[in-house]
C-alpha cells in the first residue's frame, strides 16, 4: 500500500451501519407498496392505456419513441434549430425533448410551448446527476456522486432527490437520466470517475437507491445507468467504444449487484450503454444494441418491467460501420423503449417506420414499448397541454433549504487522507517566510480553483508557481527552491483526471514531497478526482474535495484554517484492482 493512501479500513463496518440506519428508516418498506413501483406504474391490467394505444396510428407510436434535445434557452421562432425541433414535435415524430443547457425559466417557458403544441404530451428531460443546476441557471448545484457517497448519510441523499425532483418539476421536466449506479473500479476510466457512488458494490446501491426514491417520492422518473456497467472501462464512449472485460460471472457477482439493487427498490428507468461486453454477447456489440444484453439480461433476467432508453445516440462508441438507420433499428430490436439524442430523428423513424412494414420489427413489438411510455406519462400526470406555472419556477430557483442541504453534504463529504494527525489549523506566523502555494494546471493561461487561491492570498502570506504541462525543467527547480524556504507547501490541483498532468508535472511534486514532508507540512488539495492521488505516492497529507466548484473551494480553505473538519471516508480505493482493464487508447 503506498504511504498515506489507505486501501478499504473501515469498509465493512462503514457498510453494517449505513444497512442499520436504514434497516427501521424511509427505505424499509418494499417497492410494492409504493405508488411509483414499477408494478404500479406498469401494470400489466390497463385497460385505459390498452384503449389509447389501440387508438394510435404506427406513426404516432413510433414517434412516442424517439427523444430529440433541445437547448433549454427560448430562441427566436425563426432560429433553424427551432423550426426544426417545432416541426418534430407538431407532426408526433418525437416523444421527447432533452434539456442541454439555458435557465430555469428560459426551460419553463420553452416546456410550455413545446408542450401546447405536443399531440401528445411530452417527456421533458435532463441528465441531472448533480442537480438540475447541471444544465440549467437558478438551480441548486449538488455534490458529485462521489462525494455524496463519502458524506455517508442515504437519508442526505434521499433528500437531495427530493430537492432534484421539486426543481425538476417546477421548470417543467419529469425525466432524470441519473444515478450513475456504475461501479468505478478503474482508477483509468476517463469518463464515470466522481460521476460514481464509488467501487463497492453495496454502498453505492445504498446511495443511489435513497436517490431513487427522493425523486421518484416527488414525481420525477429516476433512472439506473450506464447498463450493465460502465466502470471498468479506459475509454470514453462519447468518443470510442469501451470494452468491458467481464464474464457473466463476474458481471453477476459485481457490476449488476446496483442495477438489481435498483430494480428491486422500483426505479422507473435504465439507461443502456454504449460497451462491448464481448465475454457475455461473444460480439462487439454496444450493450445498447445488444438483444442479449438488453431483453435476455435486463429485462428477462433481472426481471425490470420499467423503461428502457438508450444513452444518446450521437455517440462515436456506435459508429463503426454502421449508419443512423441501422443504430435505431437495432436499438428498437435490442429491446429498448426510448431512443435518445438520434442524430436525425426523421431518418430514425422513417428507418423504423420501413422496417415495421416490411416485417423486420412486428408492430406488436413497437406496442410493448409504447404502452409502457403511456404508463410512464400517466403517472407523471402529462395531460394535454402538460403546462407548468412560471409563477413557481422563482420559488424553486435555488431554495434556501435546498441550499442548506448541498452546503451540509458537501461540508461532509471533504476527505482527509494521509497518516498521523492532520496538520491543520495550518498557523500563520508574522516573521516567518511566506507559505508556497504549488498550482497543477491542465492548461498554461487556464487559471483554476480561483476562489481557494484568493482565499489563501487573503488568509495567509503566500507565494505562488504555476506548473503546467508545458512548464520547463528550471521551473521544477524554482518549485523545489522555493519549497526549501517555505514553512509550508500547498499543492492544489483542479484537474478532471492524473491523464492530463504532464511526466515533469508529476515528477516535480513527488520530488518536493518525498524532500521535505517529513520536516514541513506538504499538503495536497484534489479538486475532483482523487484518483489524481495515484500520481503522488510520496504525498501522505491529502485533502479531496470531489468537484472544483466554488462551495468546495471554500470548503478547502475552512479546512486548512481549522474551521471545518475533514471527516468524510474515501469511497474507493485508490490502488489499481488486480485484473483491471488496463488497455488505454
Amino acid at each position: 500500500m503506498k504511504p498515506g493512501l489507505p486501501h478499504r479500513f473501515g469498509r465493512c463496518l462503514t457498510v453494517i451501519i449505513l444497512l442499520s440506519t436504514l434497516a427501521g428508516g424511509r427505505l424499509q418498506a418494499g417497492p410494492t407498496e409504493r405508488p411509483w413501483s414499477p408494478e404500479q406504474v406498469f401494470r400489466a391490467n390497463d385497460p385505459e392505456t390498452d384503449a389509447r394505444l389501440g387508438s394510435m396510428s404506427l406513426e404516432e407510436k413510433v414517434g412516442q419513441m424517439q427523444m430529440a434535445d433541445s437547448p433549454g434557452a427560448y430562441t427566436e421562432k425563426d432560429d433553424p434549430a427551432r423550426r426544426k425541433l417545432d416541426r418534430l414535435v407538431r407532426e408526433g415524430r418525437i416523444g421527447g425533448i432533452m434539456f442541454l443547457k439555458g435557465s430555469m425559466f428560459s426551460a419553463a417557458m420553452l416546456a410550455n410551448h413545446f408542450q401546447s403544441i405536443a399531440p401528445i404530451p411530452l417527456f421533458i428531460s435532463a441528465d441531472m446527476e448533480r442537480g438540475l443546476a447541471m444544465r440549467l441557471e437558478g438551480a441548486t448545484r449538488f455534490p458529485t456522486a462521489m462525494a455524496v457517497s463519502a458524506a455517508g448519510k442515504p437519508e442526505l441523499s434521499a433528500k437531495m432527490g427530493e430537492a432534484i425532483a421539486e426543481e425538476a418539476r417546477a421548470a417543467g421536466l419529469h425525466w432524470n437520466f441519473a444515478p450513475s449506479v456504475d461501479l468505478n473500479s478503474n482508477p483509468l476510466n476517463p469518463v464515470i470517475n466522481t460521476r460514481s457512488y464509488g467501487d463497492t458494490p453495496e454502498e453505492a446501491s445504498l446511495m443511489a437507491d435513497a436517490l431513487i426514491e427522493g425523486m421518484q417520492s416527488r414525481g420525477l422518473l429516476a433512472t439506473a445507468k450506464h447498463f450493465p456497467g460502465h466502470g471498468d472501462v479506459t475509454v470514453d464512449s462519447h468518443l470510442a467504444l469501451p470494452v468491458l472485460k467481464a464474464d457473466s460471472l463476474r458481471l453477476e457477482a459485481y457490476e449488476l449487484k446496483p442495477f438489481r439493487s435498483a430494480v428491486r427498490h422500483g426505479v422507473l428507468a435504465v439507461m443502456t450503454g454504449h460497451l462491448a461486453v464481448p465475454e457475455v454477447t461473444g460480439t462487439m456489440d454496444p450493450a445498447s444494441i445488444s438483444r442479449p444484453l438488453v431483453t435476455g439480461l435486463l429485462r428477462d433476467k433481472l426481471g425490470f418491467r420499467g423503461l428502457i432508453v438508450t444513452d444518446a445516440l450521437n455517440m462515436k462508441a456506435l459508429y463503426n460501420g454502421h449508419n443512423v438507420e441501422e443504430i435505431s433499428l437495432r436499438a428498437v430490436e435490442a429491446g429498448n423503449d426510448v431512443l435518445l439524442f438520434s442524430p436525425d430523428p426523421d431518418r430514425s423513424f422513417q428507418a423504423i417506420m420501413a422496417a415495421v412494414r416490411e416485417g423486420r420489427i412486428s408492430e406488436e413489438r413497437i406496442d410493448r414499448s409504447v404502452r409502457r411510455i403511456l404508463q410512464a406519462k400517466r403517472w407523471l400526470g402529462l395531460k394535454s397541454p402538460a403546462l407548468v406555472d412560471l409563477n413557481r419556477v422563482s420559488d424553486m430557483s435555488r431554495p434556501a433549504g435546498h441550499l442548506a442541504l448541498a452546503g451540509e453534504i458537501g461540508s461532509r463529504s471533504l476527505t482527509f487522507i494521509g497518516t498521523g494527525r492532520p496538520p491543520f489549523p495550518l498557523r500563520r506566523k508574522k516573521e516567518a517566510p511566506p507559505i508556497l502555494d504549488i498550482t497543477l494546471e491542465e492548461h498554461a493561461g487556464r487559471e483554476t480553483a480561483a476562489t481557494f487561491l484568493a482565499g489563501l492570498d487573503s488568509t495567509w502570506n503566500t507565494t505562488r508557481l504555476r506548473l503546467t504541462p508545458e512548464s520547463t525543467e528550471a521551473e521544477c527547480r524554482a518549485a523545489t527552491e522555493a519549497a526549501a524556504e517555505a514553512p509550508a507547501v500547498i499543492i492544489s490541483a483542479a484537474v478532471a483526471h492524473p491523464s492530463r498532468l504532464s511526466s515533469l508535472q508529476t515528477d516535480c511534486i513527488r520530488s518536493i514531497a518525498e524532500r521535505y514532508r517529513k520536516e514541513k507540512p506538504v499538503v495536497f488539495i484534489a479538486f475532483g478526482s482523487p484518483y489524481m492521488l495515484r500520481s503522488f505516492p510520496e504525498i501522505d497529507c491529502a485533502i479531496c474535495t470531489y468537484d472544483d466548484g466554488e462551495e468546495s473551494q471554500e470548503r478547502a480553505l475552512r479546512v486548512l484554517s481549522g474551521k471545518l473538519e475533514a471527516r468524510g471516508r474515501l469511497p474507493v480505493s485508490l490502488e489499481m484492482p488486480e485484473g483491471a482493464n488496463t488497455t488505454t487508447p
